[in-house]
Order: C-alpha cells, then sequence, then structure tokens
C-alpha cells in the first residue's frame, strides 16, 4: 500500500510541476514577469514566481518536502500557504490569467483572502 501511495504522490507532484511550467509560459505571455525553474529531469521539484507589480510577488515552491504559498509585498511576507491551501490559491492565480486580468490590475487582495 505504501509503495503504491508514494507512486500516486510523485505522480501528483510531476504533474503540478508541469503545470506550474505551463502558467508560467501562459503569464509571461500575458506581460507578467513569471519563471519556474525545475531540477533535473524528472521533474520533482519546481521553483515557480510570479511579480504581479509594485514589488508584489508570488512564489510557489513545490517538491517531494511539501508545498508552500508565499505572498510577499516590498519584501514583506504577506502570506505563506501550504499543502491543500496553497494549491487553492494558485488556482486563484489561474484565474486572475483565464479572466484577463491585466498585471497592472493587480492588488494584493485580489489574489490574497
Amino acid at each position: 500500500m505504501f509503495v503504491r501511495l508514494a507512486e500516486q504522490h510523485r505522480s501528483f507532484v510531476q504533474d503540478l510541476v508541469m503545470n506550474l511550467k505551463a502558467l508560467a509560459i501562459v503569464l509571461e505571455n500575458r506581460g507578467y514577469l513569471a519563471s519556474c525553474y525545475t531540477c533535473g529531469g524528472q521533474m520533482n521539484s519546481a521553483s515557480f514566481m510570479v511579480s504581479l507589480g509594485d514589488n508584489h510577488l508570488i512564489r510557489f515552491l513545490v517538491s517531494d518536502y511539501g508545498i508552500t504559498w508565499t505572498e510577499m509585498r516590498d519584501d514583506r511576507e504577506l502570506m505563506k500557504l501550504e499543502g491543500a491551501e496553497a494549491i487553492n490559491q494558485l488556482q486563484e492565480l489561474a484565474d486572475l490569467v483565464k479572466f484577463g486580468v491585466k498585471p497592472s490590475d493587480c492588488k494584493p487582495a485580489m489574489v490574497s483572502k
């Protein structure tokens, strides 16, 4: 049972990393400064960052050790979430892109709860 769960977790992390890479590309195409870095070819971890302007930065980290969302403004941490809450916040960011919100229109309250 544990071997199966470990494999499912690896697959989940790889899917998440692949989606982060795609989101970074879409964000860049929409005028955001965004990046997604991975280590090695196994896609078992990623560091995703996007600037929403006015020193407003989102950092999303995923690895076998965990998942975190950190939102910062003027180098100060506004919010830090982990696990499912971090993924839900990532969905809100993706929804901003989906509905065509421009980088200059983003405010911390639009991304954070």
